[in-house]
C-alpha cells in the first residue's frame, strides 16, 4: 500500500507504559507472499477459491478460517503441521518490517517486559524467528493459547498475564496492523499503535488505533526506568 508521506507528519510524541504487546505478521515482519502460497494451497485441496480464503483470512487464526470452509481440517495437528512448514518452504519471501529488529533489540537489551501476541501458531512463529534470527521474548501467546482469536481481546489480556507487571493498572502499548487486531487491542483496554503495512488508512481508523503510522521505525525507545518499571516510547510521523 502506498501513502502519501505527508500524511504521517503529526509532531513527536512520549509515550509511557509499563509493557508492550505486539502482533507478529505485518508488525514485525511481512509474509504475505508465503501466507498468499500457503492458502494458494490448501485453496486448491479443499476446493475454494484461494482469493475468498485470502479475503477474510488476515489477523485470523487458521483454524479459525478453516472453521468456515473447511472444518474437518480445523484442528490442531493440521494447522500447527501446515503453519510449520512455511518459513521452511516460503521463508525466502518474507520481509522484515522496517525497524521492527532495531525496536526488539532495544527491549531485549534494556529487560523491558514484551511479548509477541500472533494468531499463528506456535510452530510458525518460532520458525520465523529462527528463519530471520530475530529476538526471542521470553512469553509469546500463540493461536493455540485462546480459545476464540481476534478481535476477541482474550489474547491480549493473557498477554499482559503473562508479563507478570507488578502494577495495579498496568500501562499496555499494542503494535498491530490488522484491524483485527486494533479491536482486539483496543477491546482488552489497551493503546493501540496501527501499522500502515498491510491495510487502509480507513480500515485502521475505523478500528479505533490511537496512533497509526507507516512501520516500526517510527517508534523508538526513548527510555526505562527500572525503579518505577516503565519505558518511555516515542511515537513519531505518526498520522495527522
Amino acid at each position: 500500500m502506498t501513502v502519501p508521506q505527508s500524511t504521517f507528519s503529526a509532531p513527536a510524541q512520549t509515550v509511557n507504559c509499563h509493557g508492550l504487546l505486539l502482533d507478529f505478521d505485518g508488525t514485525i515482519i511481512d509474509s504475505t507472499e508465503a501466507i498468499i502460497k500457503n492458502w494458494q494451497r490448501i485453496g486448491t485441496e479443499i476446493g475454494v477459491d484461494p482469493d475468498l480464503i485470502l479475503a477474510t483470512s488476515h489477523g485470523r487464526r487458521s483454524i479459525d478460517v478453516l472453521a468456515i470452509y473447511e472444518p474437518k481440517l480445523a484442528n490442531w495437528e493440521y494447522v500447527s503441521q501446515i503453519e510449520g512448514a512455511i518459513p521452511r518452504e516460503f521463508g525466502a519471501d518474507a520481509v522484515e518490517i522496517p525497524g521492527s529488529r532495531v525496536f526488539l533489540e532495544k527491549l531485549e537489551e534494556n529487560s523491558i517486559p514484551w511479548s509477541i501476541v500472533t494468531s499463528g501458531t506456535a510452530a510458525l512463529l518460532n520458525g520465523w524467528l529462527d528463519v530471520l534470527k530475530l529476538a526471542h521474548p521470553k512469553n509469546i501467546v500463540v493461536a493455540e493459547d485462546v480459545k476464540i482469536g481476534k478481535p476477541d481481546p482474550q489474547c491480549y489480556k493473557l498477554g499482559q498475564t503473562k508479563l507478570h507487571l507488578q502494577h495495579e493498572d498496568p500501562s499496555i502499548i499494542v503494535f498491530e496492523d490488522a484491524p483485527a487486531g486494533v479491536r482486539s487491542g483496543k477491546a482488552a483496554g489497551f493503546k493501540v499503535v496501527a501499522l500502515a503495512t498491510t491495510h487502509s488508512l480507513d480500515q485502521l481508523i475505523e478500528a479505533g488505533a490511537d496512533w497509526i503510522v507507516r512501520d516500526m521505525r517510527s517508534c523508538t525507545l526513548k527510555g526505562w526506568n527500572k525503579t518505577t518499571g516503565e519505558a518511555q516510547i516515542d511515537i513519531v510521523d505518526a498520522l495527522v
